[in-house]
């Protein structure tokens, strides 16, 4: 995934890890993540992340985890915020990708949303779960998954505005709704990936949002 570096495919534990040198810390900070990541993913549920399981997989004793991450919610927590951070990039990476066209460049959002949701649903799970609403250590509320989620589609919304090529005015209220049909749908998926999806679903969550005002459909 665009954003998130994940060290291997496998899911046993990594041979026993070398010591780091001295100054080397955040390299094994960034392995965690990576162990803690892997295993979401391979096992769909955010209880599979110990940090007994974690240094197992990294090849370290668990209380090495400690001056990194002083607590498996505090873990969580950053692991969600990297799935964030790659969501964020699959997204722009996709609009780089798209035209000049406003209908084009929203449906090439909303598809690289749903196929993040689709190619990592337990992280996805976790983005939307108990791990990304805990407070942090000092007690502040970090943002709200929704928020995060809704920020990008905003900017994106906002933009369109500003070269009339959006049919509404509040844009933050506009990707509040977008956001809920594209969590709805990415759920829904996932739970029952043999239903009918019509080919055009995301046309028809985005279309009402990219016709200037006036526009009539034909």
């Amino acid at each position: 995934m665009s954003g998130i570096t994940i060290a291997g495919s496998g899911t046993g534990p990594r041979p026993a890890r070398p010591r780091n040198r001295r100054g080397e810390g955040s390299r094994l900070r960034a392995e965690i993540l990576a162990a803690a990541a892997e295993l979401l993913d391979a096992d769909g549920d955010e209880r599979a992340v110990t940090l007994r399981a974690v240094a197992h997989r990294v090849g370290i004793a668990a209380p090495s985890i400690y001056p990194h991450f002083h607590d498996r919610p505090a873990l969580m927590l950053q692991v969600t915020r990297q799935a964030f951070a790659g969501l964020s990039v699959r997204i722009r990476s996709a609009l780089d990708r798209a035209g000049d066209d406003p209908q084009e460049r929203l449906d090439a959002a909303c598809r690289a949303y749903l196929d993040f949701a689709r190619d990592h649903p337990g992280r996805y799970r976790a983005m939307f779960g108990g791990a990304g609403n805990t407070p942090t250590a000092s007690g502040r509320r970090p943002d709200l998954p929704a928020e995060q989620a809704t920020r990008i589609l905003t900017d994106f919304l906002t933009d369109c505005l500003a070269a009339g090529h959006h049919a509404g005015t509040d844009p933050a209220t506009d990707a509040v709704a977008l956001w809920l049909g594209l969590h709805g749908l990415a759920h829904q998926r996932a739970i029952a990936p043999a239903f009918p999806w019509p080919a055009d679903i995301v046309q028809r969550l985005t279309s009402p949002l990219t016709r200037p005002p006036g526009h009539t459909h034909t």
